[in-house]
């Protein structure tokens, strides 16, 4: 085996770890944003739970990770050259979005990156699996947020019938330690979907290079991928930390833990049905959905539109950025 391949099998290694680093403290609101909004949880707290419960959640399955590493772009027909392109593209959109508060997915970061690259190298759009990227990435981009804000609206209103004779102040007391269990629920859950990411690209690249003869998540690259992504989210978020549980809606105890539970329950499904969706998206309509059964003017809905805006395009943007990043590969290699 040429070294060259086995240096840029390397580099990729290193890439999608710093990834899942990212994707770590970029995503790590995902899972405490509520907690720490609703003062249940210290941020510090909350971010070392989160990252305790995103390393065990690393360990759930492999079904998303093959999702992303074969059942997308064949690992055959690429190269390690357009698995580095693809991570650096999806690095950048996490730093840019992260810097601006932006909660948007690194999932669809990285699978419109993985698209874009795969088409400039192959010079053709045939290398994608469309029916595929339509049934497993497009069909839950827009149905998974719908389900969070459907499950976070109905959870809050059933526990407003189950607790309409309780005093607000029992309510309060109940559900700051209750709140605590569906924030280490949800943390549980984007470990994970998320955290299956990285480790499908890694052996996506492993494949590609010819390490492995099938697709199999070797144990080392999950342990790996877990602890990456454990240790990004020790470092936190505050910036989306700050959008989404503070700026878009008003929240108490009672209605952190009807988004988180109504969040964790979509995303666990999800990632049964080897969907690699957006935590991101899905906890932010979930919150939108428990603010929205108070009254719809509860939600701040300036901050949800651009919030939705970077949903829509996410994809898009990292196909185009990959691509040129490709291209530009092509003409210099």
């Amino acid at each position: 085996m040429p070294s060259s391949i086995i240096y840029l099998t390397a580099l990729i290694v290193v890439l999608a770890l710093v990834f899942d680093f990212i994707n770590g403290f970029h995503d790590s609101a995902n899972a405490i944003a509520t907690s720490v909004s609703t003062r249940v949880l210290s941020m510090k707290s909350a971010v070392l739970m989160s990252a305790a419960m995103n390393l065990l959640g690393a360990f759930m399955n492999e079904k998303v990770a093959k999702t992303i590493g074969e059942g997308i772009i064949n690992p055959s027909l690429i190269a390690p050259s357009v698995i580095i392109v693809a991570i650096i593209s999806a690095i950048i959109w996490d730093l840019v979005t992260w810097y601006f508060g932006i909660p948007s997915s690194s999932s669809h970061a990285l699978i419109g990156s993985l698209v874009g690259a795969a088409i400039v190298y192959q010079s053709s759009v045939s290398v994608v699996d469309w029916l595929a990227f339509f049934q497993k990435i497009i069909i839950p981009l827009f149905l998974s947020p719908i389900l969070g804000f459907f499950f976070g609206y109905m959870f809050m209103i059933a526990l407003k019938w189950i607790l309409r004779k309780s005093r607000p102040s029992s309510v309060t007391k109940f559900f700051s330690k209750a709140q605590i269990v569906s924030a280490m629920f949800m943390a549980l859950n984007h470990g994970g979907n998320d955290a299956q990411k990285s480790m499908g690209v890694i052996t996506m690249s492993l494949v590609s290079a010819g390490f492995l003869t099938k697709f199999a998540v070797p144990i080392w690259v999950t342990l790996s991928c877990a602890l990456a992504m454990a240790l990004g989210t020790s470092f936190g978020g505050y910036k989306i930390i700050k959008t989404m549980g503070m700026n878009m809606a008003r929240l108490a105890p009672v209605n952190g833990f009807a988004a988180e539970t109504g969040a964790a329950v979509v995303i666990f499904s999800a990632t049964m049905m080897n969907a690699p969706v957006s935590t991101t998206q899905i906890i932010s309509t979930s919150i939108m959905g428990v603010a929205a059964s108070q009254r719809f003017s509860s939600v701040r809905w300036i901050i949800a539109k651009s919030i939705i805006w970077a949903w829509v395009i996410t994809i898009p943007a990292c196909v185009l950025m990959a691509s040129i990043l490709s291209l530009i590969l092509k003409l210099i290699w």
